[in-house]
């Protein structure tokens, strides 16, 4: 080998050390007044963010800080909550008010289904989850939830409705039900409880519900809003108090215990978390600014946005 290409690859392997070693912004930057809600993982760094205002999705990179709209969704839709599907290349996404739930390509952005959840009265479609029995939708409005069959084969199946029973049914506050996470084999869901400041299992068979009794403080009430289970870990995002919390559950998940609470300076009324590695990434979504029609009548123009990242504690 000539010294010449020897010392390009030397050139080479520095960069490629230099890039992998690359700090993590602590804020990754979304369009103006795109009015962000919900944050899926994808691939490697990738993110996906979507908007309450037009129902487009955002693609992104949680190293480079680099991205773009991903998905231009037709005129009426809203994106709320959304999941990446563990095993497959889609990209399932909560509707808001619409009552519907939407599912895209992760490779092209292309539409795959629209899903009619509730039709003929008010809902409020929130979060997803995706689990081995299928996904999982909240429904901030009403005591249910939705499950959508997969197949083994990938096959989209009907939405039923999950009557709900015990303290999930509760829905005497503006907003009830809101976040939704679950182990990967499904045999119970993790849902948030908006109004009550709880968090409470579900049985996806029967939905029966209990609450998870939690010590070492207190989820404030009114402001719980996405959550994510990782391990035996559950955090918990509370937008309006501008807290994450971390609470380690038992084995049962009967109980759970607060260890930590964190705030920073860089938090403007985060809604939703994910996780990538030992990382998270947790989405501003400013609601003390405004909300785009029809949730409310508008944001000012030119409102910024973004997704920040932080170490778990």
């Amino acid at each position: 080998m000539s010294r010449f290409r020897k010392l390009l690859l030397i050139v080479a392997a520095v960069v490629l050390t230099v890039a992998a070693a690359a700090p993590f912004p602590a804020s990754v930057p979304l369009p103006p007044e795109f009015s962000p809600e919900g944050i899926a993982i994808g691939k490697g760094n990738t993110f996906y963010v979507g908007s309450l205002a037009d129902g487009d999705i955002y693609r992104g990179n949680l190293r480079t800080g680099k991205g773009a709209v991903f998905v231009d969704a037709p005129p009426g839709r809203i994106a709320t909550g959304l999941k990446v599907e563990p095993k497959r290349p889609r990209l399932w996404v909560a509707g808001g008010p619409t009552g519907h739930a939407y599912v895209y390509s992760t490779r092209s952005g292309s539409p795959i289904a629209d899903l009619v959840l509730r039709s003929g009265s008010p809902s409020f479609i929130n979060d997803v989850v995706v689990t081995k029995g299928g996904a999982y939708f909240t429904d901030s409005l009403n005591p249910v939830l939705y499950h959508v069959p997969i197949s083994p084969s990938g096959r989209i199946g009907v939405p039923r409705t999950i009557a709900l029973s015990g303290p999930a049914a509760t829905i005497s506050g503006d907003f009830n039900l809101n976040g939704i996470t679950a182990p990967r084999n499904g045999k119970v869901l993790i849902v948030a409880h908006s109004g009550l400041g709880a968090v409470m299992t579900v049985d996806p068979r029967t939905g029966a519900s209990q609450t998870i009794a939690i010590t070492g403080g207190a989820i404030t009430p009114g402001t719980p809003d996405g959550i994510l289970l990782d391990g035996k870990t559950l955090w918990v995002v509370e937008n309006f108090a501008e807290r994450l919390v971390k609470i380690r559950l038992s084995s049962d998940l009967t109980s759970g215990r607060i260890t930590a609470a964190i705030t920073s300076e860089l938090f403007r009324i985060p809604t939703t978390v994910a996780e990538r590695g030992n990382r998270l990434a947790i989405v501003n979504a400013r609601f003390d600014l405004g909300l785009p029609p029809p949730l409310g009548t508008g944001i000012p123009p030119g409102t910024d946005y973004d997704v920040v990242q932080l170490e778990k504690p």
